[in-house]
């Protein structure tokens, strides 16, 4: 049947079984927003106060539900605000479809009014990218894109389409989504062999769980991997929930704000196992001094991580679960009784630990866990209340922590909230923010009162940029440079002025009343809880120093 590329658009997202468009309307994309319009019984658009809070709702729609994240802008300033959180998106391999349209091919690369090159500025963190200037090519470009965003290792994908393209008319012909499978054409039995040799051979190995068995939804085989060889697990910031935070094995996460256990145990293990974890700095510190006593086995989808920051011994390529359903069968039981007797010291020699006096982050990240019974989906922005939320919550399965691990995007976690909760509906959605992080993308609240969708947002608030004036404060001589945000900024006022609920907590007695009616509300609640400021995140490393040289409150008396 003859279609318009408009129409074409429409009919490739419910080919691909989108429900949920993020987006936020403009002149060149009116035609795709005209039919968009007929068809809102099948796909639901929701208008973000900006665009950025849509490819953010995007991202945290794909995280929470493992399906294509599809957002929309029109060409110019509308694309180009996309951009940080397609960039945040590419950083964690996450499965986005950016939607963006252009002037007409007549006027490419004539400085037209509101014209951009969004491929050229998104190629470096795009998967892949597009631009369609025939309506021919645009039902298949599109299938693309849904393909390539979720084969492999996940990713963004942008398709920009320029705007008489979505005018023209061609023939259309329905298709079935292409089959995305599970990554297994580099997987080697000699890999598999190797890396049973070194794991039944290893005296005191430690199991690095990252992004990558999240994604893989690998959780049930690292549990089995790690009870069948006794062998205790740290995990990364992305990996959080692929292995439970709950379990006798578990340590803590690794690196820069990670447990004195975990830390110690990469550094005594003879063989670190990582798996689906690219060594992100904030994990290794001092390369040289990384796990400098271990052979390294890693297992990853993406060949391009092997040897890139940190050097192997060996090394498994393909979809972590389906490696791991093959490596199982060949490792022998061990008990490594002295080894996690050891870790074990070591974790009730350095258990986690804050001041228990007054309203603290960490107070109230415990509070969170345990009145919501450790099964809410928690989102965070970036700071302190983010390390915080690692450390404090006990994440038992994949898809639980919603966080910007790799670009560390400030003003991610509201419009991930919203996308979350649309997406999984059933659940109790929280967002963690730092009060310098809400100041950046709080126009999200009038998002989520519109359409009344009931995230939670907890405002860590001190009143300073807290990460930042941690690090002044330790290395930087108390000079506290642009980081004091002590003005009048009332949050509650705002909060209602945007047409959600506020409530302010200043004491520990106060947040479980507010929390528990935040539940119950059924509409979006923003609780500000006022802290102070220099309250710290401990454990720590300081920048480019080796793991094993943490250090906690303790430590600095």
């Amino acid at each position: 049947m003859k279609l318009t590329g408009s129409q074409i658009v429409v009919e490739c997202l419910k080919e691909q079984g989108v429900d949920t468009v993020f987006g936020y309307p403009g002149g060149a994309i009116l035609n795709i927003y005209d039919e968009l319009y007929k068809h809102d019984q099948e796909i639901r658009h929701v208008l973000t106060s900006h665009e950025q809070g849509a490819s953010h709702a995007a991202d945290g729609y794909a995280r929470a539900t493992g399906k294509v994240g599809v957002c929309m802008a029109t060409s110019g300033p509308g694309a180009t605000n996309l951009v940080t959180g397609i960039a945040t998106a590419y950083m964690d391999s996450v499965p986005v479809v950016a939607i963006t349209a252009n002037v007409t091919v007549p006027l490419l690369g004539r400085d037209s009014f509101q014209e951009i090159d969004i491929t050229g500025v998104t190629m470096p963190i795009t998967k892949h990218n597009f631009i369609v200037k025939d309506v021919t090519e645009l039902a298949d470009t599109m299938r693309r894109a849904f393909f390539i965003a979720q084969e492999g290792r996940p990713g963004p994908v942008l398709v920009d389409i320029t705007k008489d393209v979505t005018a023209a008319v061609t023939e259309y012909t329905r298709q079935e989504p292409w089959p995305v499978l599970r990554s297994t054409e580099y997987i080697k039995d000699a890999d598999l062999e190797t890396a049973a040799e070194m794991i039944n051979k290893s005296e005191r190995p430690f199991l690095y769980v990252g992004g990558g068995a999240v994604i893989s939804n690998a959780s049930e085989e690292v549990r089995a991997l790690a009870h069948k060889i006794n062998a205790p697990v740290g995990d990364s910031l992305m990996g959080k929930g692929a292995f439970d935070g709950r379990d006798e094995l578990y340590c803590g996460m690794i690196g820069m704000h990670g447990t004195k256990a975990s830390n110690f145990g990469v550094t005594d293990c003879d063989l670190l196992i990582v798996i689906g974890a690219r060594f992100s700095d904030r994990v290794v510190g001092k390369v040289s001094k990384f796990a400098e006593n271990a052979k390294i086995l890693q297992i990853d989808v993406d060949p391009a991580e092997i040897n890139k920051n940190v050097m192997v011994d060996a090394s498994i390529i393909g979809d972590v679960k389906e490696v791991l359903k093959r490596l199982l069968p060949k490792l022998d039981e061990n008990a490594h009784e002295d080894w996690v007797k050891h870790i074990e010291e070591y974790k009730n020699k350095f258990p986690l630990k804050y001041d228990p006096a007054g309203l603290t982050g960490p107070y109230v990240v415990k509070e969170l866990y345990r009145i919501t019974e450790g099964n809410a989906l928690i989102v965070t922005e970036v700071g302190q209340h983010q390390m915080w939320a690692a450390q404090y919550y006990k994440y038992k399965e994949p898809h639980q922590l919603l966080t910007s691990g790799g670009l560390g995007t400030m003003g991610y976690g509201l419009g991930a909230a919203i996308g979350a909760k649309v997406g999984c509906p059933e659940k109790t959605v929280i967002n963690i923010a730092g009060d310098g992080c809400f100041r950046m993308n709080m126009n999200e609240i009038a998002t989520a009162a519109r359409y009344n969708i009931p995230v939670i947002e907890v405002v860590i608030n001190n009143h300073v940029l807290g990460m930042v004036r941690q690090w002044q404060t330790l290395f930087y001589g108390k000079r506290y440079s642009n980081t004091i945000l002590n003005d009048n900024v009332d949050f509650v006022k705002l909060t209602e002025a945007m047409g959600a609920v506020g409530i302010r907590v200043t004491k520990k007695e106060e947040f479980e009343p507010a929390l528990r009616k935040a539940m119950e509300l059924g509409r979006p609640v923003v609780i500000d809880c006022i802290i102070d400021k220099d309250d710290k995140v401990f454990p720590m490393v300081p920048a480019g120093a080796a793991i094993e040289e943490v250090f906690d409150q303790d430590d600095l008396k």
